[in-house]
């Protein structure tokens, strides 16, 4: 019997059975076996040469070879394989390990150039595998910031057949095919009257219509047609409408998300699918344990761009999973579950423990917008978290010329409204101070406003500023083209310039003219004192009657000659006695009770 060696460099096999070599060796010839050998492996890798081999039979069952799966590309809407196969010999067909070897193979190249050479050394693919390579062909130019095809790639001979046969060959592809050649055109710019992509949008409508598409192949039909078409493409209503009808069990998270994502591109219609976003709300609850970090945080940027507030079991859900992916968000994705959370308003003490832990030990790698959005989130969530705000704060110190105003103004705010002084409060605000006299003119007025008033709420005074932001020419520039100053504005300007009255009497700069100043700080739109906590206040309240003898003893909501509000206030004569809030004759002492806020 001839000695036959099937090597391992040329199969990949992760579990080789010879079992079923022996009967094929039993049932044919030798030279049918080396011809059918060469047959299966050459249109694959014709570059690999058959050459005389031996098999050395040492047992009934030759030994396992096994192969790491890893992360190769697959094609999209195709089974994943196990990382475990069973070869049987000649008769099984051995297409899906020669697809496997390929989309590994594919996955390790970084650039179009060798995608090309690759499949350029290969026969004829299939179309679900030609689609593929055409996917990762734009996949790799897109990583590279790239925003079309180079003319290197376009003019390139290989590159040129596959297109021509997508062009010619569009109503034989495969669903699978199909749709993954559109999704990789939509990934780069391609000329609308493309007849590559003209004929494969009308195919796409056509099967569409026709109906049968599985749910992967519509979802990815849809993006790819928002990114082409735009969300009013009318194919887009019908696709929807189809994902209506299909059961949500059997839809595999990544197509959940994707569904949200087509909805989020139809934001303007989401009164229309509002009962089929309250039905993926509730089922999205179900698969919530099974989200990536990426499929997390596209699910809660869709919430928020469709106003899902109603979906807030779904939040708290997404919140409380997201603990465990903090580290592993790319910066971006941080962000947009960050904003997602200041939107809905939600907050979780685990979910702030494990971003306390991330910051602190990442900070000085952070991107400014993370860091800046991280300190926005704290502030309006009132979060005062000491290792966020002193690693923002050094991280500050040693790169402020990498923040824009806009996040330098989100970074500083928290400090001021948390009442919050780090550690290098001196080295954080002489930084501060000198981009602000480097860069005073690239500040947006309200931005640079709002700068100075969170500074002076911690007792730094912006002295060497109220001089500028008191002129006319500055003021004339805060109000723009509106008629006045909005409230807010000359909210923050009165109490900067009673801070230069009361707590800063050697500046002897330009003042602020009457007509720019309130009269006080509590307005129903837009005030800078906190809403009064009316169950504490009550409590109060009711403890003075008591106390006091009757509700006359005590007044409520007083104005002070510096804009401030006392909620409760009792008037005192001589002896120490109380009078009743209404007489303003022989009152000795006016005592603040206290200003009662959350």
């Amino acid at each position: 019997m001839a000695l036959i060696t099937l090597r391992r460099n040329l199969y990949h096999l992760s579990d080789f059975r010879m079992h079923g070599a022996l009967a094929a060796l039993k049932n044919h010839p030798v030279n049918h076996v080396r011809k059918m050998v060469k047959g299966r492996l050459c249109p694959w890798f014709p570059s690999l040469q058959p050459e005389p081999c031996r098999v050395r039979f040492h047992h009934a069952c030759c030994k396992k070879f096994h192969s790491e799966n890893g992360d190769a590309l697959h094609p999209l809407g195709e089974p994943v394989f196990s990382q475990a196969h069973d070869w049987a010999g000649p008769e099984q067909n051995p297409e899906s390990l020669d697809e496997q070897m390929f989309y590994r193979r594919l996955n390790d190249l970084d650039s179009s150039a060798d995608v090309l050479h690759f499949i350029g050394t290969l026969q004829p693919l299939p179309d679900s595998l030609a689609a593929g390579a055409l996917q990762r062909i734009c996949e790799v130019e897109k990583k590279d910031g790239n925003h079309k095809l180079p003319k290197g790639i376009l003019e390139n001979g290989v590159f040129q057949d596959l297109c021509v046969r997508f062009e010619q060959e569009s109503p034989s592809l495969s669903d699978t095919a199909l749709v993954t050649a559109l999704q990789a055109l939509s990934l780069l710019y391609v000329g609308p009257q493309s007849n590559l992509l003209l004929n494969l949008v009308a195919e796409s409508r056509h099967r569409v219509k026709r109906g049968g598409l599985e749910v992967r192949s519509l979802c990815i039909l849809g993006e790819s047609l928002i990114r082409l078409q735009g969300p009013g493409d009318e194919t887009l209503e019908l696709i929807i409408y189809q994902l209506q009808g299909e059961k949500l069990e059997t839809f595999a998270p990544e197509d959940i998300v994707a569904l949200y994502r087509i909805l989020q591109a139809c934001a303007e219609k989401v009164d229309r699918h509002q009962a089929f976003l309250n039905k993926i709300n509730s089922f999205s609850l179900s698969v919530v344990s099974t989200l990536s970090p990426t499929l997390m945080s596209q699910m809660l940027t869709a919430l928020v761009a469709l106003d899902q507030t109603q979906a807030l079991p779904l939040v708290i859900k997404l919140g409380k999973y997201a603990v465990r992916h903090i580290p592993h968000f790319t910066h971006e994705e941080l962000r947009k579950v960050l904003e997602a959370f200041i939107y809905f308003g939600h907050n979780d003490r685990f979910f702030t423990t494990a971003l306390e832990r991330h910051v602190a030990s990442l900070c000085l790698t952070l991107d400014p917008e993370v860091i800046s959005t991280v300190t926005e989130y704290c502030g309006r969530k009132q979060i005062l978290s000491r290792p966020i705000f002193d690693a923002v704060a050094e991280t500050f110190v040693g790169q402020s010329e990498k923040f824009s105003p806009r996040q330098v103004s989100e970074l500083i705010e928290p400090f001021g409204k948390l009442n919050y002084l780090p550690p290098n409060a001196s080295a954080l605000f002489r930084k501060l101070e000198n981009l602000l006299l480097t860069r005073f003119d690239y500040f947006p007025p309200k931005t640079l406003l709002k700068i100075l008033h969170s500074c002076s709420l911690i007792e730094c005074h912006p002295v060497n500023f109220m001089a500028k932001i008191f002129s006319p020419y500055f003021l004339q520039q805060l109000q723009g083209e509106e008629s006045s100053v909005d409230r807010l504005s000359l909210a923050q300007l009165t109490q900067l310039f009673l801070t230069s009255v009361l707590e800063c009497p050697f500046y002897k700069g330009r003042k602020l003219l009457p007509k720019y100043q309130v009269r006080s700080f509590l307005t129903p739109c837009c005030s800078l004192e906190t809403p009064v906590d009316f169950q504490l206040y009550k409590s109060v309240r009711i403890g003075l009657i008591d106390l006091l003898g009757a509700r006359m003893y005590f007044a409520s909501k007083v104005l002070t000659p510096y804009c401030y509000t006392i909620d409760v206030e009792i008037k005192l004569d001589e002896e120490g006695l109380v009078l009743p809030f209404t007489i303003d004759e022989d009152v000795h002492k006016r005592s603040p009770i206290m200003r009662l806020r959350c």
